[in-house]
């Protein structure tokens, strides 16, 4: 099973993955991402896997478990 990883110094907060997935991505108040979930299914992975590689910095991954 996939799973979503992030590197919270990295985040910037662009929101670009929220955009794509907003049913695993989210931003908290001081602008940094927050996992809604870790694993996804399989069917997900490439429209998570778009949404982490719409990330300017970099700060998303989708690798498998």
């Amino acid at each position: 099973m996939p799973v979503v990883k992030a590197d919270l110094e990295a985040c910037q907060g662009y929101a670009n993955c929220v955009v794509g997935a907003d049913d695993v991505f989210d931003i908290d108040d001081d602008g940094v991402v927050v996992l809604l979930r870790t694993e996804i299914d399989e069917a997900d992975r490439p429209r998570v896997e778009e949404a982490a590689r719409s990330c300017p910095v970099s700060a998303l991954v989708v690798e498998d478990a």
